[in-house]
């Protein structure tokens, strides 16, 4: 099979979360954190490479939190680790960082600080989204697989299932094709929190006081990009265009707070009909840290998941045990 990559954003700053950096914060019973589930079920699955993308102003954090320990770990299980770093200042040439500027320029601009890394079919997540085993499955065998340069996957998840008990999220609200084989639209949607009916108990969510379908799917940025043997992924020239672009257009309009985002450039290129969207149905829950108040949570379901035996409490003994 083909050798696939998992990139993993890590760089954001976390602002809704509070004091400390949310990607960091320990939820295993062993002070693991998001990441390193995610990390071992990509493993796990047969991804055989794994980009960070973080922000040099956290690196020595991350590295003491996670990286220096993954990085061993790989080493042992014949695992490619690479670091890349999402920078404010790296724009299109021609372009200038708008004055007073600080928030990152969002997702799709860290797919591209790994550009050079990119040579092989590679899959995109957040650091701090749990998506289960399931997901990470169905991604590599799609990628092992040859696909049209048009070509992009996408896990996705029930929106009900997604939403925070303490806030607003954002999501990609996905229209799909009959058949739910494909996705017809994503948009990129904000502050959606979720609605319990008093009645029946039943979850809703809504958006800016607009009902949004519970049972709808919705990107949680969990993407697959495809490439040929031996050639680098197509889709990195599309985000470099598309950057341009967004610097054109997006970025007089809203100089401060403008972010070019994976789910709104693929959107665009789905209404144009220039790309197909594979959606991959996962019947596994996500959970994640939004909030601060998130956290308890998180931890027990994770208490949960090792008491069921779908993790050892040593998290990554199984694999090593595989190997040897």
């Amino acid at each position: 099979m083909k050798k696939t990559t998992l990139l993993i954003m890590a760089a954001g700053i976390g602002s809704r979360f509070g004091t400390g950096i949310k990607q960091l914060e320990p939820v295993g019973l062993h002070d693991e954190i998001i990441m390193d589930y995610s990390i071992h079920d990509a493993i796990a699955a047969g991804f055989r490479k794994i980009i960070f993308v973080i922000r040099r102003d956290i690196e020595e954090d991350f590295r003491e939190r996670i990286g220096n320990r993954v990085e061993q770990i790989c080493r042992e299980l014949q695992v490619e680790t690479a670091y890349a770093f999402q920078d404010l200042k790296e724009i299109p040439e021609g372009f200038s960082v708008p004055e007073g500027r600080t928030k990152p320029w969002g997702t799709g601009q860290a797919v591209l600080a790994a550009k050079h890394l990119l040579h092989e079919p590679f899959a995109v997540i957040n650091a701090d989204d749990y998506y289960g085993k399931e997901a990470f499955g169905q991604l590599h065998q799609w990628l092992s697989a040859d696909h049209a340069d048009t070509a992009v996957a996408m896990a996705g998840f029930i929106l009900k299932n997604t939403l925070s008990d303490y806030g607003g999220v954002t999501r990609g609200v996905c229209q799909v094709t009959e058949g739910h084989t494909h996705i017809a639209d994503v948009v990129e949607t904000s502050n959606i929190v979720k609605t319990i009916d008093p009645v029946t108990g039943a979850v809703g969510a809504e958006a800016n006081g607009q009902r949004l379908d519970p049972d709808s799917y919705v990107s949680m940025n969990m993407w697959g990009f495809p490439a040929k043997e031996g050639c680098d992924p197509p889709f990195v020239e599309v985000l470099e265009k598309g950057f341009h672009t967004f610097f054109e257009t997006a970025v007089p309009a809203n100089p401060l707070k403008a972010e070019y985002l994976l789910p709104t450039l693929i959107g665009g290129l789905l209404r144009e009909k220039k790309f197909t969207v594979k959606v991959l149905e996962t019947k596994d829950r996500w959970f994640g840290v939004t909030y601060k108040e998130d956290k308890p949570i998180v931890v027990e379901s994770f208490k949960k998941l090792i008491a069921q035996g779908a993790y050892r409490e040593e998290l990554y003994s199984d694999l090593l045990e595989k190997k040897d």
